[in-house]
This record gives C-alpha cells, sequence and structure tokens, in this order.
C-alpha cells in the first residue's frame, strides 16, 4: 500500500437507493473531486457543498460534497465523500471519472487501514468498525461503539504502563549493575509482577461472553415425535415458522431462525423427532438432527408432559437422550403441562438432572422463563461490560501476556538472572501491542482489513 496515492471507491451497498456515496481519500483527493462535478461553491472543510454531476456537458443528477481537510478526517488524510443519489449508472459514472482522472480503486478495507497506519485508530478500534457495520443486535452495536471509542485499549493501557516501568527499572539495574547501584528485591520484583496479573486475568475472563455476544449461539430443540418441539419453536420464535399437527413425525427436516435474546444472536434449530425411522426421509431428516444435536452449543430437550407414568417417570427414550446430553449446556422443557393427564399424576416439580421448566407452547405457560433460562444457560449470568474481548485474536493476545508475567514471577521465584526476567517481560509487553497493533505483522494487518467491505 502506498499511502501517495489517492484511492475512491463507492461506500454504500450495491444496489438502488435513496442515496449513493463515493468516496476519495489521498493527497489528490480535492482535485479529483473539483473535476467529477460542477461546484456551486468552492470546498470548505467540514461543510457540505451543492454540486452538479455531468456527463460530457449534460446534468444527470445533483449531488452533496463534502471536504475534510487532513488530518481531521476519518483516514487523517484529504477526504471527500460525494452523496448522489443512489443510482448505479451515477454512481459507477463517478468512480469511473475518478479512476480516470488518477485515483486507484480502493481494496476492500483500505479507508479504515489508512485510518490505522496513520494512528487516527489503534487496531481494536479499526476491527470495531467491521462488527458495527456487521452487527446484528443492538447489544453487539453498543459492544462495537465501545470497542471504537477505545474501551479495550484503555482497560490494558495501565497494565502497559506498570509494564514499562518495570521493564526500566530493570533495565537500569543491569546497566549501573557494576556501579553497585541497589536494584528492587526479589518481594518488590514479585509484587510489582503480581499486581500486573489480576486485571489481565479479569480481561481475560471476558472473551466467554464476549465471543458469545459478538458471535451468538445455536440452540438445538430435540426430543420424541409429537413431544411438541416444533411448537415450543413457534414459541420462542412469536411466529408460525415451523409446521405443528397432531401426526407424530410431521418435522421431516431441520428448521432454522435467527432471534435476539438479550441481546445474543441465537440461531435456534427445530429437528426431527429422534425414533426408529418408518421411511427414508425421515431418516435422513433423523440423521440431520442427531448432527444438529452434536453441532448446537445449547441444547433443549422437549419432554410430553402427558407421556410421563403415574409416578412422574420419564419413558426410557426420553431419559436416554436426558443422559446423553447431561454434561453438555442442557435444559429441559417439560411441555403440555397444562393437560388434564399430567396434572393428574403431579405432586411435584419432576427432577431429572437437568434444568426443568414446565411449558406449554399452547397456552405460552413457562415462554418466558424458557426464555431467560436458555439466556441464563449461555451467559452464565454474565452482563456486557466496557472493554471485552470479543475475538480469538485479542483472546490469544492477552493469554500470551498472561503467560509471559507467569513466566517472569517464575524466573524471579528460581532467582534467575533479570537478564532472563527481562526477556519475559518484553515478551508480555509484544503481547500488548500486538492488541492495539503497534507490533503486528504485515501478513496479520492485510487478513483483518481484508474481512472489511470496499469502501469503509
Amino acid at each position: 500500500m502506498s499511502l501517495s496515492e489517492t484511492i475512491a471507491a463507492i461506500s454504500t451497498p450495491p444496489g438502488r437507493g435513496g442515496i449513493g456515496i463515493v468516496r476519495l481519500s489521498g493527497p489528490q483527493a480535492r482535485s479529483i473531486a473539483e473535476q467529477l462535478v460542477h461546484l456551486r461553491a468552492p470546498l470548505e472543510h467540514a461543510r457540505a457543498r451543492f454540486a452538479e454531476v455531468l456527463d460530457e456537458d449534460s446534468k444527470i443528477d445533483e449531488a452533496l460534497v463534502t471536504f475534510f481537510a487532513a488530518p481531521n478526517s476519518y483516514t487523517a488524510e484529504d477526504l471527500v465523500e460525494i452523496a448522489a443519489h443512489g443510482s448505479p449508472i451515477v454512481l459507477d459514472l463517478l468512480l469511473k471519472k475518478a479512476l480516470d482522472c488518477g485515483a486507484r480503486l480502493a481494496e476492500p478495507g483500505e479507508f479504515t487501514q489508512r485510518a490505522f497506519l496513520s494512528g487516527r485508530l489503534d487496531l481494536t478500534q479499526a476491527e470495531a468498525v467491521r462488527d458495527l457495520i456487521e452487527a446484528q443486535t443492538v447489544t453487539q452495536a453498543r459492544l462495537a461503539a465501545s470497542q471504537m471509542g477505545g474501551a479495550l485499549s484503555r482497560r490494558i493501557s495501565p497494565v502497559k504502563s506498570h509494564l514499562l516501568e518495570l521493564i526500566a527499572l530493570l533495565e537500569a539495574g543491569i546497566d549501573f549493575a557494576e556501579d553497585d547501584l541497589s536494584v528492587a528485591p526479589e518481594s518488590e520484583l514479585q509484587h510489582r509482577i503480581g499486581e500486573l496479573l489480576p486485571p489481565l486475568t479479569a480481561l481475560e475472563a471476558t472473551y466467554a461472553h464476549g465471543r458469545i455476544l459478538h458471535d451468538g449461539l445455536t440452540l438445538a430443540i430435540v426430543g420424541r415425535p409429537n413431544a411438541g418441539k416444533s411448537s415450543v419453536f413457534n414459541a420462542l420464535i412469536e411466529r408460525d415458522r415451523a409446521i405443528v399437527t397432531a401426526m407424530p413425525g410431521t418435522t421431516r427436516d431441520t428448521v432454522t431462525e435467527r432471534i435476539t435474546l438479550g441481546g445474543i444472536p441465537l440461531e435456534l434449530v427445530d429437528t426431527a423427532g429422534l425414533r426408529e425411522a418408518t421411511d427414508e426421509a425421515e431418516r435422513l431428516g433423523i440423521a440431520r438432527s442427531r448432527e444438529a444435536l452434536a453441532d448446537a452449543a445449547i441444547v433443549l430437550v422437549v419432554v410430553a408432559a402427558d407421556e410421563l407414568d403415574a409416578s412422574g417417570n420419564l419413558r426410557e427414550e426420553d431419559a436416554a437422550l436426558i443422559e446423553a446430553v447431561r454434561d453438555r449446556a442442557a435444559l429441559i422443557a417439560l411441555n403440555k403441562s397444562d393437560l388434564t393427564a399430567f396434572s393428574a399424576v403431579k405432586t411435584e416439580k419432576p427432577a431429572f438432572g437437568l434444568p426443568t421448566l414446565e411449558t406449554s407452547a399452547i397456552t405460552g405457560q413457562g415462554i418466558t422463563e424458557l426464555r431467560e433460562a436458555i439466556l441464563k444457560l449461555a451467559t452464565g449470568g454474565a452482563a456486557a461490560e466496557p472493554g471485552m474481548l470479543t475475538s480469538l485474536r485479542h483472546h490469544r493476545a492477552i493469554t500470551s501476556a498472561i503467560n509471559g508475567l507467569r513466566r517472569a514471577s517464575l524466573a524471579v521465584d528460581t532467582h534467575i538472572p533479570h537478564e532472563m526476567v527481562l526477556l519475559d517481560l518484553y515478551d508480555t509487553l509484544r503481547a500488548l501491542d500486538s492488541l492495539t497493533g503497534q507490533t503486528t505483522p504485515d501478513d496479520v494487518l492485510n487478513l483483518i482489513f481484508s474481512t472489511f467491505c470496499i469502501g469503509k
């Protein structure tokens, strides 16, 4: 990438719309923009100017042109945005003329990459731009906006500052060792290293919840035929998505729907009833059900309450299924609990070894509590917080930093020379710097920004 080049791209999604934007950034952005349109007034920083879009000498559209002078722009370069009507013909014409005037077509994410390279954003903030664009829930958008504001960087900044002070102390001790200057005793070194660990371990612990908020989860609804799986599925998504009949085995294939639960994207999978298949189509559906069961992060076992025996015991097939998911994140919906057949045998709430809720997909009984139980199982009861770790790259960097500190602590304990302790502390520093992009290799940067859309 050459920052001396001026780049251009259409920044709005493909297709037709009320407004479409062509964006330019680089040293020639202003001069090229002035050749693309006929301006009614000269461009001025942060001021929108009315302009006409011309094809040869004919006016084909009107536009608003906004100029942002370096370094007070998104990329910290001269940047121009031309907002015309969202006609692909008009936008393509503006882009083609920009390229003819000397601009280069921007690569995916190149505007944000330039913002990062210019120091306008650190890497966690740049990644948050992509996350905000891709957000599917308000909670995801809030989390991305928090990261864009530097929440994660602010959490590690005090740790990095104290780490640099410790490194400087040890470096000074080594440099002036022959002058018999005293270096901090091992107890003080251990104390200082120990102070750095808690904030990092607390940050590392946010990854489990942050990853779920960022990526979402899959929940498989499983059970025997006619237990009411599709009815519970429809009740959870609040519409009739799956076909429901009184005939067992209605669902022959998996049916999926994405909902938002407590800000978490949750993909619900309604599966075919698990039993000995009676035909080829049902056999294939049951095979897919077992695949969905194996892949799901959470399992909801639906049991027909009216099929419990007189003592409230499960049928053998239901008991076997529950036993198979006992060590996983799972819960039981004791469905059809409104039926007289269940009320007649019920003496107390059944205990099957997993969280169990009595539900009725017909009356809505227990559905709200079921949603709450699913959310609690998904999050472990944790709440979103500023500066959470949301990606595997973030988690690896913090884990690497923690491991570096632990190695340094062990080295101090075993009286290893301070030169070796410094190696571990520098490993920690590099890990923290890789999080914000100060020491991230070019191939990693290219991989990150290639996931952005063109024009951002």
